[in-house]
């Protein structure tokens, strides 16, 4: 009974304002039919949610991952991708030791000057020193990669939507384009890139591609998976610092919150509980 009385208000409603009910609808279907466009105008695959370890509120980035990552950015990726916001002494603590850290700074050539006659020279790189870049400049970039600018990989995992489940799924969904699709000469299939055509070819291809001191298998998913953690730690090295400081101020502020209602409660009990009476004389 109830539910047609409602029924019947809510009828008798919309006949006294079928105009703004009609406009009401009309933006809401508009609106559906906006996002459902919009949905199917992606021109790439989204990349699937994978469980990244670090990702949890109380834990951090696997340090061994991360090394066998800067592994894989620094026999493959440096190639052609550079790192400018990134020094050497940014490993330190993280993903290996100072004296690590400084033996590899130390094998890389390191242009600095002027010295005392005016003249440029190399030197062994040092902690302070960036990840060297391997192109000068940026025309030289795509002269030597068919146009296509390689982008700094710094900050790469926070600039992409999906950010370290992009950069794996990039690394490992190359395929071949499908049945009617003509790839342009230097141009390879990649569905979760944009447009689905992408200048670079699949930098991990083979079994052993990296040498790793810690006996891990280097197959292509698990170099895949290891430079997605280590660019995702590059893009926030104080993630970690965070989580730590975060938890802190949570447990501090839980405990300030107990003492004051507990003071709360102590203070305010015996007046709130009190009994009031009037006697008449």
């Amino acid at each position: 009974m109830l539910g047609k009385v409602l029924l019947s208000k809510a009828l008798n409603a919309a006949k006294r304002n079928a105009v703004p009910l009609s406009v009401g609808a009309g933006i809401v279907g508009a609106g559906i039919v906006n996002i459902s466009s919009v949905s199917a105008s992606d021109d790439a695959v989204h990349a699937q949610k994978y469980p990244w370890s670090h990702k949890g509120a109380f834990s951090s980035f696997d340090a061994a991952s991360m090394r066998r990552g800067y592994e894989v950015y620094r026999q493959v990726c440096s190639t052609c991708h550079a790192m400018n916001f990134m020094y050497y002494r940014n490993l330190v603590g993280f993903t290996h030791t100072k004296e690590h850290a400084e033996m590899l700074a130390a094998s890389v050539e390191v242009k600095d000057g002027p010295n005392d006659e005016g003249e440029m020279f190399d030197r062994p790189g040092k902690l302070f020193d960036r990840f060297p870049a391997p192109y000068p400049n940026e025309e030289a970039a795509r002269a030597a990669n068919g146009g296509a600018y390689p982008p700094d990989l710094s900050m790469v995992a926070k600039a992409r939507p999906g950010g370290e489940d992009y950069i794996f799924a990039l690394l490992t969904g190359y395929k071949d384009p499908p049945a009617g699709i003509q790839m342009r000469p230097g141009l390879h299939y990649n569905p979760y890139f944009s447009g689905g055509a992408i200048s670079m070819e699949a930098p991990l291809r083979e079994y052993g591609q990296v040498e790793w001191q810690d006996g891990t298998p280097p197959t292509v998913t698990q170099m895949a998976k290891d430079v997605s953690v280590f660019l995702a730690w590059a893009s926030e090295p104080e993630t970690d610092e965070r989580k730590k400081a975060g938890v802190k101020w949570m447990t501090a502020l839980f405990v300030a919150a107990g003492i004051a209602g507990y003071w709360k409660r102590f203070k305010w009990m015996p007046i709130k509980t009190r009994k009031i009476e009037y006697k008449s004389y």
